[in-house]
């Protein structure tokens, strides 16, 4: 079964009791039993819930895992995750990534005794010094958020798998929220688990946030669906059902945003009041050709640099038509965001300028919009 055809037909079955072709909204928080302890399969909804079961049948069969484990927000799926890890335990990082991420990593989880280690993990030897015996998982972000910068995942695995300081085998964790499974599917490449915020291209739409965590491994998803039902960030079935709705269509849209940022992409590239543009699809992408063997695509985000004094990122971002100035990516819409403010703004100045988030960098969600109004847009503003 192929790709449109997964997300359409997997966990999409009639519904038993009445053949509604779609998956109803299974709006309860508990069910009749029988007897104590004799159901059909549920029992409370943090639980399980029929439509949230559909909902991780079919985003783990778009990314070829088996296991899929949905959460309110993208931001509980990382938790759940990094659950794994124990007091003591250590992960190695990306050091380009969401900075709501970051907030979570730097501010929160070390307080439970994890240590964290910031590379640029497109720099192999670089991971490698980073390594530790107690080195247990690698938290990978490709494309980066937001400098758009690539990792190669199957390369990072067998640098995991070769390397003789572990003193047990790490676990591969990719944030694939930017390239989506439609473009880059990570399990396939040798990483162990998948995470999405299924609020961005997965929903599609800007009107429901999520988000996944998805692996081929049944003892991982075990222990992450084990924390899932502990702790209860779940989403509703209202939530789930929207999701699940949006990534129907996830095929059509991609290819809609890769076309539209493509040309914009290259556009603002041959701009004289433009100074740098970050986009795998463009050959000048220092990574273009990792971009070519390890995605089928090259997505909808971009982000880039204005020659000039770095405020004029702000008016700029505030003068546009059709990108909307707003948090999040991967609706229908265009939009632009300033990440030093916005996104990012959890890092440290100084660690974000190191990193090369300065305060002159935006971001675009490039929409679905007719590229030719996104284009005179930009012309208009760019003046």
């Amino acid at each position: 079964m192929r790709f449109s055809t997964k997300a359409i037909h997997v966990g999409q079955d009639a519904d038993p009791t009445t053949g509604a072709t779609i998956v109803p909204i299974y709006q309860t928080s508990t069910y009749t039993q029988e007897a104590v302890g004799v159901h059909k399969g549920y029992d409370y909804s943090r639980t399980v819930n029929p439509t949230r079961l559909a909902l991780e049948a079919q985003l783990a069969s778009l990314e070829c895992g088996t296991y899929g484990s949905a959460f309110a927000s993208g931001m509980a799926a990382t938790a759940a995750v990094l659950n794994l890890l124990s007091s003591g335990d250590h992960a190695i990082v990306t050091d380009d990534l969401y900075g709501g991420t970051y907030r979570l990593f730097s501010r929160v989880l070390v307080r439970y005794g994890l240590e964290f280690t910031y590379v640029d993990m497109s720099d192999l030897a670089a991971v490698r010094a980073a390594i530790r015996p107690n080195t247990k998982l690698f938290w990978i972000e490709t494309p980066t958020n937001p400098l758009l910068k690539l990792i190669d995942i199957a390369a990072l695995s067998r640098l995991r798998d070769a390397s003789a300081d572990l003193e047990t085998r790490a676990v591969v964790v990719v944030d694939n929220t930017f390239a989506t499974p439609y473009f880059q599917q990570p399990l396939l490449l040798g990483a162990d688990i998948v995470v999405h915020s299924t609020t961005k291209y997965i929903g599609g739409h800007s009107d429901v946030v999520g988000g996944v965590a998805i692996t081929d491994d049944p003892a991982l998803h075990e222990r992450i669906a084990f924390h899932q039902n502990s702790v209860g960030g779940v989403p509703g079935p209202q939530d789930a059902w929207l999701t699940m709705r949006g990534a129907k269509t996830l095929a059509l849209r991609m290819r809609e945003h890769e076309r539209n940022a493509m040309q914009i992409a290259a556009y603002l590239e041959s701009h004289p009041k433009v100074a740098h543009v970050h986009y795998p699809g463009l050959p000048s992408h220092p990574q273009h050709d990792l971009a070519k063997r390890q995605m089928s695509g090259f997505g909808g985000m971009l982000s880039f640099t204005l020659h000039g004094p770095e405020s004029r990122a702000l008016e700029f971002a505030g003068r546009l038509r059709y990108f909307s100035l707003a948090e999040s990516l991967g609706g229908v819409e265009s939009l632009i965001c300033h990440p030093a403010r916005m996104t990012h703004g959890s890092i440290p100045k100084a660690e974000r300028e190191r990193r090369g988030i300065t305060d002159g960098l935006l971001r675009l969600s490039v929409g679905i919009e007719d590229c030719e109004d996104l284009l005179e847009d930009l012309e208009t503003t760019l003046g």
